[in-house]
């Protein structure tokens, strides 16, 4: 997996990504992490890329020049014409499902937008998917980029040392992952459950089902009415 991020601030893309987990897989050529200035292809002598937004109103807008000449630098050298992220609230919602996604894709550009926006033009030009992490405004597009960055990379065969963390985390059938212990058996009193010391494996995916259901049902009721329907309705299939 290559990630190609097109950033006023490359160096926050790259300090929070080249460390932990992320970091070591790229330094096993797992994935690879090129963090692109924008500034680096403004026609001025300042390095400005945000002007006045036509029409008035607060704040400034990227434009789109610099952006474009950013992307068409970095995509030149890919085989085909790239999936193009741009991180913005306006977007469809990252979820579990995406990062599976997102993961079977070569190459993948993250555009980050400052200020108010960017231009519209520029983003009707290169964009392929509109995406937000959440309902809420950032001051930019790179924290975004990163959080997708992370979720996506684990699903990269080889990234988790364990590749079965991957498969059994929350929201990967539905639910919300079962509580985890480890030693001491026992601490400020509360004793582990005792059917995770039985070894008896069906018991304790049975357990730890059943502990999905209920964490879900408290803390993510949403879910759990989408995954009950979901399980509903393969139930009357086999029915039928």
């Amino acid at each position: 997996m290559n990630y190609h991020v097109l950033t006023l601030f490359p160096e926050m893309i790259e300090q929070g990504l080249n460390t932990s987990i992320i970091g070591r897989a790229i330094e096993k050529g797992l994935l690879t992490l090129k963090a692109t200035n924008i500034r680096d292809y403004a026609f001025n002598k300042h390095s400005k890329v945000d002007d006045y937004p036509y029409g008035g109103g607060a704040g400034m807008v990227m434009q789109a020049e610099p952006v474009y000449c950013a992307y068409e630098a970095i995509s030149k050298e890919m085989p085909k014409k790239p999936r193009v992220v741009y991180m913005t609230p306006q977007g469809r919602v990252f979820d579990q499902a995406m990062a599976e996604e997102l993961a079977q894709e070569e190459n993948l550009v993250f555009l980050c937008g400052h200020y108010e926006g960017i231009d519209e033009r520029v983003l009707e030009e290169i964009v392929t998917d509109y995406v937000s992490i959440g309902d809420y405004v950032l001051t930019g597009g790179e924290l975004p980029a990163m959080v997708m960055i992370d979720a996506i990379s684990r699903m990269v065969p080889g990234v988790l040392s364990n590749n079965e963390s991957a498969e059994y985390e929350s929201f990967q059938d539905g639910l919300l992952e079962y509580p985890q212990y480890s030693r001491p058996e026992e601490w400020h009193g509360k004793k582990v459950p005792s059917i995770l010391l039985s070894g008896h494996h069906a018991n304790v995916e049975k357990w730890r089902h059943e502990q999905s259901l209920v964490r879900t049902k408290e803390r993510r009721p949403d879910l759990y009415e989408a995954y009950m329907q979901k399980e509903a309705e393969e139930k009357s299939k086999k029915k039928k």
